[in-house]
Formats: C-alpha cells, sequence, structure tokens
C-alpha cells in the first residue's frame, strides 16, 4: 500500500471480520460430478449471504503462481508477496513462541517416514500425535544442543511438525530445501546456494546425520525434511499500518506466527472451529479487525479427500449465523490459496471472496462458489487489494486527491 492510500485512512467504529477458510478453492473432481468441493457442499447459510453480498476471485500471487501459506497471508494482509518474502521457517517459530534474534536461521521441519532405502513414504509420518512429536522433539533436543558453535533450538508444533532455528555467527538462510514435496524420493541434501550459507549448511549436513542416527528406531518418525530456511525482516506492522486494533484467532502455529510477524494479537487459543468462534465472541468489544483461521479445509484438500473437505465446508456452514450475530460492518470469507483435493496440494487456482457490508452491494448470487465468484461484482484481482476494498466498505477510507 503506497503512502498516498495510507494518507486516506480514516479513524472508526465499524468492525471487521476476515474468514480464511483454508485452501477453500478447489478444481472439478471428474468422481463428483464435475464439481468442486464448495459445489459439492450443502451450505445454506453461506448461500443465503452470498445472495446478499459481493462475490469475485482473488489472485494470491499472480496468474499460475501456486502460492506457499506464507505468501498467501502476506497477500490477504494487504502487502504485496512478489515484493515481500517472508521464508515459513521465520513463521513457525514464531508460531511456536520463539522469539527470534538477528542472523538466526529458522526452518520448517517435518517428521517424515522413510524406508530401508532413505526413500520418503511418507512426508508427514502419518500425521504424528503432536504428543508423540513433543516426546521426539525434546529427545532431540537433549542430545544436540550445539554443533560447530552454532546453537541448536527445536520446539515442537501441531502433529509432525517442529521448528528448528540455528543461533551463531555467519550464517545465510540460502539453503535448498531437503524436502523434495512428494512422496517416492530420498530428501535432498542442505545445499548453500550463496557463499554466505555454506556454514548453514555444513551445520545442517551434521544436525540431520546426528538426529536420523538418533530416530533409526522410531516406527514412524524415522526422518526430517526440512524447508523453508529464513532469517527474521524488517516489515511495517499491520496495526500501524492500517490503524487497526487487530486480533488473530488461528489454532495452528504457523498462522499464529504471520500474524504475530504483522503486530497481531494473538491469543493462545487451542481446540477447533468453535473454540475458534468462541474466541471471536467474547473479544467482540476490544478489537476492530478480527482474522479468523479455519484450517481443516487445507488439510482434507492436501489429504486428496474430497469427502472430508466438503464436510468441512458444511461444518464451517453452521458457524455462519453465529458470525453474523455479531454484527459485523464489514464480513469477508475467502481463502488463502486454493487446496484441491484432485491436486493433494495447493494450487494456482483463484481463491473465491465473498464481502458482505452495508455499502457494498449485491450480485444476488444463488451460492458461494468458485463459479457464481467468476461472474461476480468484485471481478479478479490481486489479494493484496482485499484490505484497500474491506476498508473502503468500513469507511476507513477517505477520498484520493481534490
Amino acid at each position: 500500500m503506497g503512502t498516498e492510500v495510507k494518507g486516506l485512512l480514516k479513524k472508526g467504529k465499524s468492525r471487521i471480520v476476515l474468514l480464511v477458510a483454508d485452501g477453500v478453492g478447489g478444481a472439478p473432481h471428474p468422481d463428483f460430478g464435475g464439481k468442486t468441493e464448495l459445489e459439492y457442499a450443502v451450505t445454506p447459510n453461506l448461500d443465503a449471504l452470498a445472495k446478499k453480498s459481493v462475490l469475485g476471485l482473488m489472485l494470491p500471487v499472480n496468474h499460475g503462481i501456486t502460492p506457499g501459506s506464507g505468501p498467501g497471508h502476506i497477500g490477504l494482509f494487504g502487502y504485496d508477496p512478489e515484493e515481500l518474502q517472508i521464508g515459513r521457517g521465520v513463521l513457525e517459530a514464531l508460531g511456536v513462541g520463539l522469539a527470534l534474534k538477528e542472523g538466526d536461521v529458522a526452518a520448517r521441519a517435518n517428521f517424515a517416514t522413510q524406508d530401508a532405502q532413505k526413500v520418503i513414504i511418507d512426508r508427514r509420518a502419518g500425521r504424528l500425535a503432536t504428543e508423540e512429536c513433543q516426546r521426539i522433539v525434546e529427545m532431540l533436543a537433549r542430545e544436540i544442543q550445539e554443533i560447530d558453535g552454532v546453537e541448536i533450538i527445536l520446539k515442537p508444533g501441531k502433529e509432525h511438525r517442529f521448528v528448528l532455528i540455528l543461533r551463531g555467527e555467519g550464517l545465510g538462510d540460502q539453503v535448498k530445501d531437503t524436502d523434495p514435496q512428494k512422496e517416492g524420493y530420498r530428501a535432498h541434501e542442505p545445499q548453500a546456494l550463496d557463499e554466505k550459507s555454506e556454514k548453514t549448511a555444513k551445520i545442517l549436513k551434521a544436525f540431520l546425520e546426528k538426529a536420523h542416527a538418533l530416530l533409526r528406531n522410531e516406527p514412524k518418525a524415522n526422518a526430517i525434511l526440512l524447508r523453508g530456511f529464513s532469517q527474521p525482516p524488517v516489515l511495517e506492522k499491520f496495526p500501524e499500518r492500517y490503524g487497526l486494533q487487530a486480533l488473530a484467532i488461528a489454532i495452528y502455529p504457523m498462522y499464529k506466527g504471520i500474524a504475530r510477524l504483522f503486530g497481531f494479537d494473538t491469543p493462545d487459543v487451542e481446540g477447533e472451529l468453535k473454540d475458534e468462534v468462541a474466541y471471536l465472541e467474547k473479544s467482540w468489544e476490544q478489537y476492530d479487525f478480527f482474522f479468523l483461521h479455519y484450517k481443516d479445509t487445507d488439510k482434507a484438500g492436501e489429504d486428496g479427500d474430497f469427502a472430508k473437505k466438503v464436510k468441512c465446508i458444511e461444518y464451517l456452514d453452521t458457524f455462519i449465523p453465529r458470525i453474523l450475530a455479531l454484527q459485523p460492518d464489514v464480513l469477508v470469507i475467502t481463502g488463502d490459496h486454493s487446496t484441491p483435493s484432485i491436486l493433494r496440494g495447493h494450487s494456482w487456482h483463484p481463491s473465491p471472496v465473498l464481502l458482505y457490508s452495508p455499502f457494498a452491494g449485491s450480485d444476488d448470487a444463488a451460492r458461494f462458489t468458485e463459479r457464481a465468484c467468476k461472474n461476480g461484482y468484485l471481478g479478479q484481482f490481486p489479494a493484496h487489494f482485499l484490505m484497500n476494498l474491506i476498508l473502503a466498505n468500513a469507511l476507513r477510507l477517505g477520498k484520493f486527491g481534490a
């Protein structure tokens, strides 16, 4: 957002909800009548809301580009993800509550399962139970505390995920991911992509050798995959950028991390969507911008489970009346990217967007689906313009020029 737009900001009392159903967008599936998950789902509340809202399609990054979760949220918060690139490791570290220092290198880590030939047969170790992850990470943290003068910091996340931080002198973050992103391949060796990162790659190789030796008798979590090597950036915080008191309600560390990085208040909310909505309700008078994140749609899409993703969408639908009962001045429902179950992962497909406010007008659409959004008033637009639309509909932007 340029300085001209920032100069248009107005104070107000309007309350805004940005409900992000992670990976909610899909693609037609031939086994389900050529429908997407949104089209297949029974969503009376979302459909009723669509009738009095405007719809559109949002490009998380750019045409044909498949975004990670980090770039997807950077765009949602009004920053250009092609200009502001933040590594996954930093977001994960902040999400689990680790304070990063200048020069640290953070990485997102997965426990995985490999066979006797070191071929990865499950990138998520059967979505290892969180308690098991905690046990194994605690063991590794006891056994591997330092390598060649570099401190090794480990902290568990949810399920198979944990965070690795290297803390020491002379480290760079330009290292190739070790995660092959697909089963049936061996993990990559840590490879420095510039001279400054050669020490980092060397430490990572030593860490993985030690860790894999310690994990050799684990039935599922006998390998580690690393990605998103990154160092903490300097950026303008969301509350200062938009003049909003911002609260992030999320369960998973990654999304807490990105919100914390951007200056949101990020309480420790545990449980699932019903607990998040309950926290939204009890916090309603204290903030004017609420980022509410729902993960399960993305998980089902990544698992290739069309029917489960449909059920997740239908479950989300049951909470729409409770959110509307709070009488938000602006309610936006969208995703940070699309995760079609037919592709079992993130995709380049635009995210469907619904925007409800007294000043938005209505497309009088019958449903909230990708096809309905394709014909919507908002058209197709880059994600980093969404905040402009939100602020305008919240009457938080003044006139540009004389």
